[in-house]
This record gives C-alpha cells, sequence and structure tokens, in this order.
C-alpha cells in the first residue's frame, strides 16, 4: 500500500507543477488576497484531479466515456470561463483589498479552480499515461486505489502550497503600486490560455 501512495505521490507532483491557468490563479490570489486565497484555488484544482485519478485508479468507463466523448463542449466550456476570468483580473486595481477568502468568496474560490480543473477530459488520458509509466495496470482494487489517489492530492497539493508560500514571501518584497501591473499580467496569461483552448477546439 506504501508503494501506491508514494506512487500517486510522484504523479502528483507531475501534474501538480503550477503551470498554466490554475497556476496563474493561485499567484494572483496569493498576490492580492493573501496566502488562504492561494490554497484554496489549488485545493479545487486538486480535487479534480482526484476526481480524474478516481477514473483511472477504479476503472470508471461509463463517466471516462461520456467526459471523452463531449471533451470538445467540455473544453469549450473551460475556455470561455478561463477567459472571462483572465479579463475580470484587469479590473482588480490593487492588491491588499478585503480578503473574499472566507464563506461565500472562498467557496467561489474553490469551485472556479475546480471548474477550470474539471474541464479537461484530456487528464483522464493522462493519468492513464502516467499510471502505466509507474506500472500500475488496470484496475487496482479498493485500498490501493484509495492509496494512489490520496497519492496524488498529496502531490497537487505540495505544489499549490509551495507556490503558494513563494509568492507570500515576494508579495512581502514587493511595492503595493505594483499590483495592478502584476493582475494585468496574471490577467493576460489566462485570457491566452483560455483563448488557445478556444482556438484548438475550433480547429478540431
Amino acid at each position: 500500500m506504501g508503494s501506491f501512495i508514494l506512487k500517486g505521490i510522484l504523479i502528483g507532483l507531475l501534474f501538480g507543477m503550477p503551470a498554466g491557468a490554475v497556476g496563474a490563479m493561485t499567484a494572483q490570489r496569493t498576490l492580492n488576497y493573501g496566502m488562504k486565497a492561494g490554497l484554496l484555488t489549488g485545493l479545487g484544482s486538486s480535487v479534480a484531479d482526484c476526481l480524474y485519478a478516481c477514473i483511472g485508479a477504479f476503472g470508471l468507463p461509463l463517466i471516462s466515456d461520456f467526459l471523452l466523448r463531449y471533451q470538445n463542449i467540455i473544453n469549450l466550456a473551460g475556455g470561455f470561463l478561463i477567459l472571462g476570468m483572465g479579463i475580470r483580473m484587469f479590473q482588480i486595481k490593487n492588491g491588499g483589498q478585503k480578503n473574499p477568502s472566507d464563506g461565500a468568496g472562498g467557496i467561489r474560490m474553490f469551485v472556479t479552480s475546480f471548474a477550470v480543473g474539471i474541464t479537461n477530459p484530456a487528464a483522464i488520458l493522462m493519468f492513464l499515461f502516467a499510471f502505466s509509466w509507474f506500472g500500475i495496470q488496470g484496475q487496482t482494487g479498493l485500498k490501493h486505489g484509495i492509496c494512489l489517489v490520496c497519492g496524488v492530492f498529496i502531490g497537487t497539493y505540495f505544489w499549490w502550497g509551495l507556490l503558494s508560500g513563494i509568492v507570500t514571501v515576494l508579495k512581502k518584497k514587493a511595492k503595493s503600486n505594483r499590483f495592478p501591473i502584476m493582475n494585468r499580467v496574471f490577467g493576460t496569461v489566462l485570457s491566452i490560455f483560455g483563448a488557445v483552448v478556444l482556438v484548438g477546439n475550433f480547429i478540431d
């Protein structure tokens, strides 16, 4: 069982590297609202990764077939979501605003990052490839599957905690008048990600 946890952690570390749309969201929210906001954002993505890991570990063909069948539609929804969030970031004028990571604001941070993570059905194939790479073939059984998924969560969430911590340290050294510039940078990054997803779907 321990080996499955370790393999899950290694797979999670690979999938959780702070890159892409959720990485930009985590960094931007940490910069503006503090480490708690970044951790909530990362948590949503980690939960989404765990759901896809469950499909790969336990073999849920009904769910995986549905997600892959409607992959283009789901990706389009994700692309519009990311693009909209990127545009919205341009409207944030400064950091250190009233922290929205409590109550409904915290739930919204979790849900939006979860939505971005879950609107990537291709992650199923990526997890299946990763499982195969680590010698995990077919259904793993309940206990081993749970250990594997828990390891994936630990690995992915480690990266989001690390990213939030690094941004928190950098925030203390940065001047507050640079926050609007950083918001525009993160907004641009998210907008580009969203546009790439949308264009890719239309090309397909």
